[in-house]
């Protein structure tokens, strides 16, 4: 599975921007999917996932009501709309992948993720 993110780019704060990841592979529609971030100097932190059928989703706190992640397993696509930007969110962003999911508690520390993208830039201009 090869996973390819796009989308970044700069925006000022209070924008938008929509993120994509298309997965290659046929069992896309069954992963959990979801998206990381890692500023400069910063470890790697959850942002969002979602589950196969798109039932259960879950945010970090520091992005709930602004950002929503979506999926479309026809087109083999997560997808993160990010709306009321903020300079603290800049960061690389890289979704993930995995076949047989751990708790979403373990997953939001990186634990039992399958596949990474090679993550796309996103920068928050004040």
């Amino acid at each position: 599975v090869q996973l390819q993110a796009s989308g970044g780019g700069l925006v000022q704060a209070g924008g938008s921007l929509r993120l994509s990841c298309a997965a290659s592979g046929r069992t896309f529609s069954t992963y959990r999917m979801g998206w990381f971030r890692q500023a400069p100097g910063k470890e790697r932190e959850f942002v969002a996932a979602i589950n196969w059928t798109g039932g259960r989703i879950y945010y970090a706190d520091s992005v709930k009501g602004r950002f929503t992640i979506s999926r479309n397993n026809a087109k083999n696509t997560v997808y993160l709309q990010m709306n009321s930007l903020k300079p603290e969110d800049t960061a690389g962003y890289y979704c993930a992948a995995s076949v047989s999911p751990p708790s979403i508690g373990l997953w939001t520390t990186a634990s039992g993720i399958d596949y990474w993208g090679q993550g796309t830039q996103v920068t928050v201009s004040s």
